[in-house]
């Protein structure tokens, strides 16, 4: 009897335990959003962030909640967006994306203004006197933008960064990684590019780099669909009007201006 006193009264409370946690758990339970569950095991888990929301849980929370858009999960692309749009019962446009970098300039065309020794970055190198280049406006090639793509797209040949359309998914991420704001998001379906973000004009610019933009507007003149202007200095694509003629690239000159 001395034995069994103490284990039955470990049991009895054991018991009333469970019950207690049992009853706490009905009580304190939090409702489960079955569209929010169902909109979560639709997206593919990458956790990068690049929907702007702290991973997929948390997008998936503000897509449940009519607080963001179905669209914007760029590993999931165009299949997850549907499978979201089907779960919340509204259509969603495909428009995919690609990043691109709107500099052609490397070793062999470019010039140096300083030699530079310091760390391997270009925010940092792009705080003296705005890099070692010639051309202000130009890519420093370090690698921020690849070092920034969580989907290895991005990749580093001879200095300059080249993206992987097969690869790219369209984050964004690089673009706020580049310190010249040389990178932008452009329609997959883009027929045609300007590979200069130089906006000075003059004799510098011939100067600085042997596939810089010099504001010419042959370009423009040439192109009967309006879908390209000089502006700031610099031919700019309207993808929209775009048609891919490429009578724009037969004009250009300095061969700024290239296929997609």
């Amino acid at each position: 009897m001395e034995i069994w006193i103490p284990v039955l009264i470990v049991g009895l409370i054991g018991l009333i335990a469970g019950v207690g946690l049992s009853v706490a758990s009905k009580i304190m339970a939090v409702p489960v959003d079955e569209k929010q569950e169902k909109i979560r095991a639709a997206l593919p888990g990458a956790n990068c962030g690049a929907c702007g929301y702290s991973g997929c849980d948390g997008y998936a929370a503000a897509v449940a909640a009519g607080e963001a858009a179905p669209d914007k999960c760029a590993p999931g692309g165009a299949h997850a967006a549907a499978e979201l749009a089907e779960i919340l019962g509204v259509e969603v446009v495909n428009d995919p994306k690609i990043a691109f970098i709107a500099c052609k300039g490397n070793g062999e065309v470019t010039k140096l203004k300083y030699s530079y020794s310091g760390v391997q970055s270009c925010t940092a190198a792009n705080l003296m006197h705005a890099g070692p280049l010639v051309c202000s406006f130009g890519c420093i090639g370090f690698g921020d933008c690849a070092r920034a793509c969580p989907f290895g797209a991005i990749t580093l040949e001879n200095g300059r960064p080249h993206v992987s359309g097969e690869v790219c998914v369209g984050c964004g991420k690089c673009t706020a990684a580049c310190p010249k704001g040389l990178i932008s998001l452009i329609p997959k379906t883009a027929k045609m590019t300007v590979g200069c973000s130089n906006k000075a004009k003059g004799a510098p610019v011939v100067k600085a780099c042997g596939v810089s933009c010099i504001a010419c507007r042959m370009c423009e003149k040439a192109c009967e669909s309006g879908a390209i202007k000089v502006i700031d200095n610099v031919a700019v694509i309207d993808h929209a009007l775009c048609t891919g003629c490429g009578k724009c690239k037969e004009a250009c000159k300095r061969g700024v201006i290239a296929e997609a």
